[in-house]
């Protein structure tokens, strides 16, 4: 069966997928203090990461060091464990480890994977002040 096909039988089956964007949130908080952060506006972070993954363990010191500088101050970060975290994941679609997402004022600005550049990471952090 060919894409067309199985398109056209899964939209006349009434089998059809709903995507909600990133930022969608039907009342089930799954990462506790997630929702009331972006609530109140300020930066937030979400860093995706594995025990495994050497490219997260490159990321976790240099994103400790940023938060932990005065113009970060009030940037809330959220850790979601990759392997265990699938709701998660799919809520945000997050395909790969290693992956930060940053908002402001309720809204994804942006996000990056697999970067171990500092310059780079502060950047992205920098976007969400």
């Amino acid at each position: 069966m060919n894409r067309r096909d199985f398109l056209t039988l899964s939209i006349a089956s009434g089998v059809v997928a709903t995507v909600r964007p990133a930022s969608a949130h039907n009342g089930d908080e799954i990462i506790p203090g997630f929702d009331d952060a972006l609530k109140a506006g300020g930066p937030v972070m979400i860093h995706v990461t594995a025990p495994w993954c050497e490219v997260c363990q490159a990321q976790k010191p240099i994103v400790a060091s940023l938060l932990a500088s005065p113009d970060f101050k009030n940037m809330k970060k959220f850790d979601v464990d990759f392997d265990t975290q699938k709701e998660i994941l799919a809520r945000f679609r997050v395909q790969m480890q290693s992956t930060m997402i940053v908002y402001k004022g309720g809204k994804e600005v942006d996000r990056q994977t697999g970067q171990t550049d500092p310059a780079a990471i502060e950047a992205l952090l920098r976007e969400a002040l």
